[in-house]
């Protein structure tokens, strides 16, 4: 009985043990590794909240603007002033279903971890100053993260993102459809990963949490105590 349970516990165990030691192999491997930040250029910001990452973009910079794909029409509040846009794209349930960590539920979490839709979370943010990080860019590569991104919207005949109906956290941000699955295996930080590595800037290679992500790149200039809905998730 007892050589049984060990195994029991062994078998257990072992999965997600081998999925830690896997996530921090993969948050130290770079890729990319012979990029460097430029001197001047664009600036995009890295948002934390301890779980998620959100990646913060000018609404328009590099002859590239945001506002033709996300109208008014989707935002509670008057986007007009908003001179950043923040993107995070995760698994539905996650997002729409757990307004608050209190929310979620293990139908979420196997959602989650097995393979759900995807859905892209933008917000229009007045002052990035509440992100963590921040990344200068050059011209290219600041084009090819805006493409990077522009990639995993699902859009309609007319080539416009798709919003979902349903309210967003706070009244300048929305939810839209996006492309693919969500998984353990490919996680929201994996993405915004994912984001960079397409734009040509170093990045960890397989970094499913947060934290393995981020620290990387500069830490943010203290500025205004800026709030902002994106905080969850």
């Amino acid at each position: 009985m007892r050589k049984w349970f060990k195994r029991t516990l062994g078998a257990l165990l072992l999965p997600p043990l081998l999925y830690l030691a896997a996530a921090l192999l993969g948050s130290l491997l770079p890729v990319n590794r012979d990029w460097t930040e430029p001197a001047g250029g664009t600036t995009v910001y890295l948002a934390d909240n301890g779980i998620h990452a959100d990646l913060i973009l000018p609404v328009s910079a590099q002859g590239l603007d945001w506002r033709p794909l996300f109208h008014q029409d989707a935002f509670a509040s008057p986007i007009a002033g908003a001179k950043w846009i923040a993107f995070g794209l995760g698994e539905e349930r996650v997002y729409l279903d757990t307004p608050t960590w209190w929310d979620i539920t293990p139908r979420t979490i196997w959602s989650a971890l097995a393979g759900g839709a995807r859905v892209m979370h933008v917000e229009y943010v007045t002052d990035p100053s509440y992100a963590v990080r921040e990344i200068r860019l050059r011209p290219s590569e600041y084009r090819r993260l805006w493409s990077a991104i522009r990639s995993d919207l699902v859009v309609d005949p007319s080539g416009r993102p798709i919003p979902l109906d349903h309210p967003g956290y706070g009244r300048t941000d929305a939810f839209y459809r996006a492309s693919g699955k969500a998984s353990a295996v490919r996680t929201c930080n994996n993405v915004v990963a994912g984001w960079l590595r397409l734009a040509g800037v170093e990045t960890s290679l397989w970094p499913p949490f947060v934290g393995g992500l981020v620290w990387r790149y500069r830490r943010t200039e203290p500025a205004s105590n800026v709030t902002s809905s994106s905080r969850r998730p």
